[in-house]
């Protein structure tokens, strides 16, 4: 895939660019809003903006991918691919969206690294560059055909629940009455909603209802930075979206789907609103009657804060081997565990497969304790919202 030439110049320029990754990605993304400020008014989470952290996930991939060239130039890290993909996917990214990102990252390098951006490293730079742009392209290329290509579809809220005192649930059907499409538990839709000010943002929710349904289910958690409301669209779908409201829905996407195999052991492993996936994942292997043991854990503030939770033990009571394992930071109830999530004293079956989804500390001590004991790295699969830090921070 690399060229041995390039492969040998991205090597040797790798730690210089690694280390201005943060101020390139920063100047490239202000190039960009500067020259194209709908993207950021419309495509891009001005939360993530603003935060910095989709700045930092940019970092992160770009700086993976070179260093998996460089490390095997022959082969692709595929998982880290289809992640973006299925996310680019649902958000409607066009081909020739690449070439706009590719004039202003290349112009934030060069303004960034100056003299040290030679033709050759420019060259080679390129190639690590248009090697992960098309291999994202085809990706989505194969996800927009098995679609019928990428569209927005009017939903109708036919139902409000509210779970928590912070997460509420949306039940929708389409408003033009049409078929609805399948979806693999685990996966998710972009949500679009017009803003006061005239903004249309996106963002990704997770499908929390059983699969072969007609009807879509999200479960939204209000996202808060202490006392102050942050989460611009999950604030608005609580403050202004009820019965009868309707919004604009994408088609599922996402890779953290389970292959229902009946006989592999599973672990689902969930903290906070993380535990949405997993809700469709046992309403799925209850359905299809899996075999093999199931050990479900979960970890949140308090039982209150335990979104789904009635859900969550309805559809583990359905299978016929499943260990239940909530744990709470606060008011524990008997048959519960106090504190964080700690897998050092529960059973953990010979050639279990783990899906995990929650914050990222949750999940790198889950991933951790998992491999600790003996669960084989390639069975750990994760789900992030928001953008995917985890390479980004080591």
């Amino acid at each position: 895939m690399l060229s041995e030439q390039s492969a040998a110049t991205v090597h040797a320029t790798l730690p210089a660019v690694g280390a201005s990754l943060d101020e390139i990605t920063e100047r490239f993304y202000a190039g960009l809003f500067a020259a194209h400020p709908e993207l950021l008014r419309d495509l891009f989470n001005r939360g993530n903006q603003a935060a910095g952290t989709q700045r930092q996930a940019l970092a992160g991939s770009v700086a993976a991918f070179a260093t998996h060239l460089v490390a095997h130039p022959d082969q692709r890290p595929d998982a880290m691919l289809s992640r973006i993909a299925h996310k680019h996917a649902s958000l409607g990214i066009a081909p020739e969206q690449y070439e706009v990102v590719h004039e202003h990252l290349f112009a934030a390098i060069a303004d960034v690294l100056g003299d040290a951006v030679t033709p050759e490293v420019a060259a080679a730079w390129d190639e690590v560059y248009w090697l992960m742009a098309n291999a994202l392209t085809a990706i989505e290329k194969r996800l927009y055909e098995e679609r019928g290509g990428h569209a927005w579809r009017a939903w109708e809220v036919v139902e409000r629940v509210a779970e928590t005192a912070d997460v509420t649930t949306f039940r929708l059907r389409p408003l033009d009455g049409g078929p609805v499409a399948e979806f693999r538990a685990g996966q998710y839709v972009s949500v679009r909603v017009a803003l006061p000010d005239g903004a249309r943002q996106i963002r990704q929710y997770s499908l929390s209802g059983a699969p072969g349904s007609t009807v879509r289910q999200i479960s939204v958690k209000r996202v808060y930075d202490g006392a102050t409301p942050e989460g611009e669209v999950s604030n608005h779908l609580h403050a202004r979206v009820h019965e009868g409201s309707a919004l604009e829905l994408s088609d599922p996407y996402g890779d953290l789907v389970i292959d229902d195999d009946a006989d592999t052991p599973l672990l689902l492993a969930s903290a906070g609103i993380g535990v949405t996936p997993m809700i469709a994942m046992l309403a799925q292997l209850a359905d299809t009657g899996h075999r093999a043991p199931v050990t479900v854990v979960h970890g949140d503030r308090s039982p209150a804060d335990h979104a789904l939770r009635a859900d969550h033990e309805a559809y583990a009571g359905k299978l016929p081997d499943a260990a239940v394992h909530f744990w709470y930071e606060e008011d524990a109830p008997a048959g519960a565990r106090a504190g964080l999530v700690d897998l050092t004293s529960l059973p953990i079956a010979s050639g279990t497969r783990a899906y995990l989804c929650g914050p990222l500390p949750f999940m790198r001590a889950v991933r951790s304790q998992l491999i600790a004991r003996g669960v084989a790295p390639a069975d750990i699969h994760y789900e992030v919202f928001g953008p995917d830090l985890w390479l980004a921070q080591g």
